[in-house]
């Protein structure tokens, strides 16, 4: 098992890992490569079971290396292997050459098509190597940077002009996909049904789109590398392995006082749905206690999301919407009592006394808050006052980019350019925990650390997606107030692996286009129950087994 958390390696300190683990720890660089082949051999076979007809495509490199020994071991196995090796079989590196001398064996040679590729012409000559059940991309792999030319280009616009054509599994990343990359997308890349890695997940593991559909598999496979030779100065790790906070079994005379009871606020006059639906998701989440405290208008909208929801209703103005006037002492004190989490801004409201009454809450109070919508509106309008409600508490912020650009006084479009920079320096800046919303959401800590989620699909650009989001968040921090930053980043995971077995089941919610934020709270407990990190010893980063 992966221990939290799990760490992002750059490039190059992959390579120092595999250097460190021969060096140091006695692991020879040929005994990692047996590791990845035997990895790749044992997904091929669990995720492929009925391929048969295996073409893998080579590189020279090590990541060639890997695609010839497990070559070696489909073909020992029964399967009719094609390997295409793309140049001169004499650079061959050391590990790579040895593999192919395995690969030579006499044993084998009625199930092992062994072709070079010394030119781009000659790959209109290999059609049947298309015609495969599965293909392996074992071209380029972590050392890689663009552009993609020469033969390996010359292999990708072969793909591309080819069809139909069978799955596509890339060893460690597809060809042509930088590892230290940040982007969603790339150009020139090979196509990829799955992606195997090892050891640690580099940068494009996370951030990018590397399979042609959302819910394709991403797996990280140790294959030796000890936890010390495992090291990096980039601050970022994968969300996911905070889930194991969700998995700790609850003593049993344990009581409702024993996991926090929250207080939702918002829910003005057409807005009922916000605070209904945060409250709910914090109900679900395992928090002990949930009163959501909204304007009278709304309050019985808002009870009717579920009977074990609290409320109380909040004074307003002659409009119908929150006053300031519930932040009196003796309203305050009634407000707050026994609370030990705010969840503060689903439909609250934007009206001058909307944003007087926020910002009061938050400076007349130092409880751990979640901050959300209209809360974070109101923050932009006082850009000097959120590292003073800041000060000495847990505050979570989670803005979508426009609320963000809103946050910080830049466009939509420069918050998108600059995601980990821009989240990263003002969750430092303001001593905050910013959720950073999005494909592939942020969560950034006060102490500069990033963790990246990669749960989640389309289907949750809809509204309430935020509401849910915000109930999740402060329902595992009521439970787990002394681990705020795993608290956060299993909320995040945990929305969007929800959605993720959602759409995948037959249902209202089951397709893409018919999701309703709420269909996903009916999953919410496969999504608990649910390992990312397999008895295998695979991560899940994307797709499941």
């Amino acid at each position: 098992m992966y221990p939290y958390p799990m760490k992002i390696l750059s490039a190059a300190e992959m390579q120092a890992c595999d250097r460190v683990t021969s060096e140091e720890f006695g692991i020879s660089s040929l005994q990692l490569m047996r590791h990845a082949a035997e990895a790749v051999f044992t997904f091929v076979r669990r995720q492929f079971p009925l391929a048969t007809r295996i073409t893998i495509l080579c590189g020279r490199g090590n990541n060639g290396g890997d695609g010839l020994m497990t070559a070696r071991l489909l073909a020992a196995a029964g399967c009719a292997v094609t390997v295409l090796l793309l140049g001169d079989p004499e650079g061959l590196r050391a590990d790579a050459k040895t593999a192919m001398q395995e690969l030579l064996e006499p044993t084998l040679n009625e199930r092992v098509s062994l072709r070079f590729i010394a030119d781009a012409e000659e790959f209109v000559f290999h059609p049947d190597a298309l015609a495969a059940d599965l293909i392996l991309d074992a071209v380029l792999g972590t050392g890689f940077q663009t552009p993609l030319r020469g033969l390996p280009l010359a292999a990708l616009q072969w793909i591309r002009t080819s069809a139909p054509i069978a799955p596509i599994v890339a060893i460690d990343l597809p060809s042509g996909w930088e590892a230290d990359s940040t982007s969603a997308s790339a150009e020139n890349v090979f196509p990829a049904d799955a992606v195997i890695t090892f050891t640690a997940p580099k940068s494009a593991h996370v951030f990018g789109h590397l399979t042609r559909l959302w819910n394709q598999p991403i797996v990280v496979a140790p294959i030796g590398s000890p936890g010390p030779a495992i090291v990096s100065k980039l601050d970022l790790h994968w969300a996911g392995t905070a889930k194991t906070i969700a998995d700790l079994p609850r003593p049993t005379g344990a009581n409702k006082g024993n996991f926090g009871h929250i207080l939702v606020i918002g829910g003005s006059p057409g807005k009922s749905g916000a605070p209904a639906m945060a409250a709910l998701a914090a109900l679900r989440s395992g928090a002990g206690l949930v009163t959501a405290a909204v304007t009278s208008a709304v309050l019985p909208l808002v009870a009717a999301i579920a009977p074990e929801l609290m409320t109380q209703p909040l004074a307003t103005t002659p409009s119908g919407e929150i006053s300031p006037d519930n932040l009196s002492p003796d309203c305050l004190k009634s407000l707050m009592d026994r609370i030990t989490v705010l969840a503060l801004g689903p439909g609250l409201g934007s009206t001058r006394e909307a944003i007087e009454f926020a910002l009061g809450l938050l400076q007349a109070t130092s409880l751990p808050a979640v901050a959300d919508a209209d809360a974070l509106n109101a923050l932009a309008t006082q850009p000097g006052y959120l590292a003073t409600v800041a000060a000495n508490r847990t505050l979570i912020l989670t803005p979508h980019p426009g609320e963000m650009a809103r946050l910080t006084g830049k466009s939509t479009s420069e918050v998108q350019a600059s995601r980990l920079q821009i989240a990263r320096e003002f969750a430092v800046r303001n001593q905050v925990t910013l959720v950073l919303k999005g494909s592939r959401t942020l969560i950034a800590h006060p102490d500069g650390s990033v963790a990246i989620n990669t749960s989640g699909n389309p289907a949750m650009a809809k509204g309430g997606s935020g509401d849910l989001l915000t109930g999740l968040i402060a329902g595992l921090l009521s439970q787990h107030p002394d681990r705020p930053a795993e608290a956060v980043e299993a909320a995040v995971y945990l929305h969007g692996l929800a959605a993720d077995f959602t759409v995948e089941q037959p249902g209202p919610g089951g397709d893409q286009h018919t999701l309703l934020a709420t269909d996903s709270l009916a999953n919410l407990y496969r999504a608990f129950r649910f390992h990312p990190q397999a008895e295998s010893g695979y991560c899940w980063l994307q797709g499941m087994p």
